[in-house]
């Protein structure tokens, strides 16, 4: 790290503290879990928040908050009543820590109020635990995450080749923690998402605008851009063919195991494979679409095929299940493939 700009700027914390929290007071976004807020909605917008957007978990929190006000509540949920909530927001093991989360909070004589406490939790990382116990119960403890390794490589002018997110993380965070304030901890730290997500973009950066420009060496350089350095990331193409099979007003889905990693419980168009094909056999019928879309580093092409449906007598692969289309909008569907199947149901009208 560039030590003597962090060394500078540790010295010049109380200034950039006083800066940084003057500015977020004046400026900082109008959001419900800050609004009335509660260790609950902090808890539940930290997971919803997780590699998603601040606008895509807004309408998401607001059911979700009607549906489930509190812990307690959630505890005594249903996994499918949660996963049906969650539906569309993706990386759906987020769902599932955070209602063994509550299950775990609705067991414990009172709520725990330390990072070390936390991280004993579902689902409970650094960030979050540094998050939860530093907005709910004032505890000096800095979050670390991929915009506050923006801000402060930037402000430290910092060129360490970095080969991910995680490992500058890590080299960020004594510096991170120096320049939390022992009063208001959790303001700072949401003072430095809110620098990162409306300032401190990853390409043309407001540095005109910025409260902390006085601080920072990356924008004295006159290349703020150029930090952080960390490794490209390398993106994976894999393609796979889906199946479009009707039976008078049902639809065939794939519903995963509900021990999988990934989308455990939730339905998806069948794979080839989970009809007994291969990508040629399955590939006869018309090709009705063709989708695409991220998975962590996958790049997924999704080709849907039409195929004749299985007979009526057949017995059905695991998983393999025939949805009355009635029944589609109660069903837990991947984000993607609810919008799918909603359009090409549109096109069969």
């Amino acid at each position: 790290m560039a030590s003597s700009a962090s060394a500078s700027l540790t010295r010049r914390a109380p200034e950039f503290q006083a800066a940084l929290l003057a500015w977020y007071r004046t400026h900082a976004r109008v959001l419900p879990w800050r609004t009335a807020p509660s260790v609950y909605k902090t808890v539940v917008s930290e997971f919803m928040l997780q590699q998603t957007q601040v606008k895509t978990v807004l309408p998401y929190f607001a059911r979700w908050l009607a549906a489930l006000p509190d812990f307690a509540a959630l505890a005594a949920a249903d996994e499918a009543v949660v996963l049906k909530l969650w539906e569309g927001l993706g990386y759906y093991s987020r769902a599932r820590n955070l209602h063994r989360l509550a299950r775990a909070v609705a067991a414990l004589p009172e709520i725990p109020r330390t990072p070390e406490a936390w991280r004993e939790l579902p689902g409970v990382g650094p960030y979050t635990a540094a998050a939860i116990t530093s907005i709910s119960f004032g505890a000096p403890v800095a979050c670390v995450d991929g915009n506050v390794v923006r801000i402060l490589s930037r402000l430290t002018a910092d060129a360490t080749p970095y080969r991910d997110s995680a490992s500058a993380s890590k080299a960020f965070a004594p510096l991170a923690d120096a320049l939390v304030p022992a009063a208001q901890p959790g303001d700072h730290n949401q003072a430095m998402m809110e620098l990162g997500a409306t300032v401190c973009f990853r390409q043309k950066p407001l540095c005109l605008t910025c409260p902390v420009r006085g601080f920072c060496a990356g924008a004295a350089r006159g290349d703020p851009e150029q930090f952080p350095r960390l490794a490209a990331k390398v993106i994976e193409q894999r393609a796979v063919t889906r199946l479009w099979c009707r039976r008078g007003d049902a639809l065939l889905l794939h519903r995963t195991p509900a021990d999988a990693r990934r989308l455990a419980n939730v339905h998806e168009l069948p794979l080839a494979e989970h009809l007994g094909l291969g990508e040629t056999a399955a590939q006869t019928g018309a090709l009705l679409a063709k989708k695409r879309r991220g998975i962590t580093r996958f790049q997924i092409t999704e080709s849907i095929y039409a195929a004749p449906a299985p007979a009526a007598k057949t017995k059905l692969a695991a998983g393999l299940v025939w949805v009355p289309l009635a029944e589609l909008p109660q069903l837990t569907l991947s984000g993607p493939h609810r919008r799918w199947v909603a359009e090409l149901l549109a096109r069969e009208k």
